[in-house]
C-alpha cells in the first residue's frame, strides 16, 4: 500500500517534541513507514573531515544539525485548498487515475 503523503506536501506534526509545528516533506521512506520534514525533528550528527579530490568540494564538517525521519502516522496533511489538517481519501479520477482527497472539504490534492 503506498504511503498518502508524498514529497513536497505540507505536513503538520501531531505528536512529540515539534507538536503543532508545520513543515514540507523533504524525502518519504516508504519501507519505514516514515517521512523526513524540513525543520523538524532535527538532530545533531557529528562529521568527520573526509580527505577528498580537488574536483570534489569539502563537505561541511564538525557538529550538523539535520532532520531525522518522523513517523508517518506522527504527520497529517495540511490540505492545500482549506489550508486545514486533513485526513486523506482515494478515488478514482479523471483518466481512470486515483486522485488524493481532501476529507475534509472534498476537494482533489492532486492537481496536475
Amino acid at each position: 500500500m503506498g504511503l498518502k503523503i508524498k514529497k513536497g506536501d505540507q505536513v503538520v506534526v501531531l505528536a512529540g517534541k515539534d507538536k503543532g509545528r508545520q513543515g514540507k516533506v523533504i524525502q518519504t521512506l516508504p519501507q519505514e513507514h516514515a517521512v523526513i520534514v524540513d525543520g523538524i525533528n532535527m538532530v545533531t550528527r557529528h562529521q568527520r573531515p573526509r580527505r577528498t579530490s580537488r574536483a570534489t568540494p569539502a563537505t561541511q564538517t564538525g557538529r550538523i544539525q539535520k532532520p531525522a525521519p518522523l513517523s508517518i502516522a506522527k504527520v497529517m496533511l495540511v490540505c492545500p485548498r482549506c489550508g486545514k489538517p486533513t485526513r486523506v481519501g482515494r478515488v478514482v479520477g479523471d483518466e481512470g487515475r486515483r486522485v488524493r482527497v481532501c476529507k475534509r472539504c472534498g476537494e482533489l490534492i492532486d492537481v496536475s
